[in-house]
């Protein structure tokens, strides 16, 4: 079975992005809702301790197709991503997918995180869809230097609501690994999230110009002849699960020694 998603994934995630059932909101001001799913109360399914978090923003002054570009463009995202570490792509997957990784920088005392990811992506008529989940590669294995984190899934959906307006919607449940308790993670989360969307958005509107000054004919995400990224195959990967990685919330000697060098 191909760990690369096919139609039903897409389809799935799309779903979860438009769904209102079950879901709880926590901030809804200018133009911006973030909602968190409501835990399942069913006890035969073990409720993740991890928030799925979902931030809707509506974007009067930037295109669809411009927000899509703003995702994919590593180049560009050097120059406004300020918790960025370090970004780069591995490998082509498929014409829609890659495995890439990225590191960011957390405050102190909290170790900065990594993850290794599958990115994929879908274009339609109405609609630009990019999601990723944390994969496991032979030659990115976790650092000493920084806490590997696990995206269970995480990403995009935007549709467009005119020539030059979207409605933009991010979709994230990630695990950051460590001794951070859920509760701060969770509540981080519903913070961060606005800000994060801000950013973005801010992106959004300085990108034609710089895009006009930086190779504005090179689109690998709309043009895959255009990507020079070594192919790989699928089956060398696999999902990397949260709880395959060590737990340190399970262990307090883990969890303290995790404390001691900056968690």
């Amino acid at each position: 079975m191909s760990i690369l998603p096919d139609e039903a994934d897409f389809a799935d995630f799309r779903k979860q992005c438009l769904s209102t059932d079950n879901w709880s909101s926590k901030y809804d001001k200018n133009g911006m809702q973030v909602l968190v799913e409501a835990s399942p109360t069913n006890k035969g399914n073990p409720v993740p301790k991890v928030h799925k978090i979902k931030c809707k923003m509506t974007i009067n002054d930037v295109s669809a197709a411009t927000m899509y570009d703003v995702l994919h463009d590593g180049q560009y995202r050097k120059t406004w991503d300020p918790a960025m570490l370090d970004s780069f792509d591995i490998a082509r997957l498929s014409a829609n997918a890659d495995v890439g990784y990225y590191s960011w920088i957390c405050p102190q005392p909290i170790k900065n995180r990594d993850v290794v990811t599958l990115r994929s992506w879908q274009v339609t008529e109405d609609e630009y869809i990019i999601f990723n989940f944390s994969v496991k590669h032979l030659k990115y294995p976790p650092r000493k230097d920084l806490v590997r984190a696990i995206s269970i899934l995480t990403g995009y959906l935007i549709k467009p609501t005119g020539p030059n307006s979207c409605t933009f919607i991010y979709l994230s449940q990630a695990d950051p690994k460590g001794s951070l308790p859920k509760w701060v993670v969770n509540q981080a989360s519903q913070v961060l999230a606005p800000r994060v969307m801000k950013c973005v958005h801010k992106a959004g509107q300085m990108y034609p110009e710089w895009k006009r000054q930086n190779s504005p004919d090179r689109k690998p995400w709309l043009y895959p002849e255009q990507n020079i990224l070594p192919m790989m195959d699928p089956s060398e990967l696999s999902i990397q699960r949260a709880d395959s990685l060590e737990n340190m919330d399970e262990s307090s000697k883990v969890a303290a020694a995790d404390n001691q060098d900056g968690s």
